[in-house]
């Protein structure tokens, strides 16, 4: 056995004791931080240029609902 293999059974140990609920709590909350960063963005940086901004186009729209998906797939998975 080598001082990685000392390293490595250390970390494993270690992470194994973190309980599976909290870092599918964690997971969750990284996605609804990155949803509320998304909703805040503007829409002049999330339209295509000398385009009339409608729902269809606007790549918020489509970043959220994507985001709302993988929300409500991992709260209940």
């Amino acid at each position: 056995m080598t001082i990685l293999h000392t390293i490595g059974d250390f970390v494993r140990d270690s992470l194994a004791l973190i309980p599976l609920s909290y870092i599918r709590v964690l997971f969750v909350a990284i996605l609804v931080v990155l949803l509320i960063w998304v909703l805040m963005l503007p829409d002049r940086e999330t339209t295509p240029p000398d385009t009339k901004p409608t729902w269809s186009n606007n790549l918020k729209t489509w970043a959220a609902m994507t985001l709302l998906l993988q929300i409500a797939i991992y709260s209940i998975f």
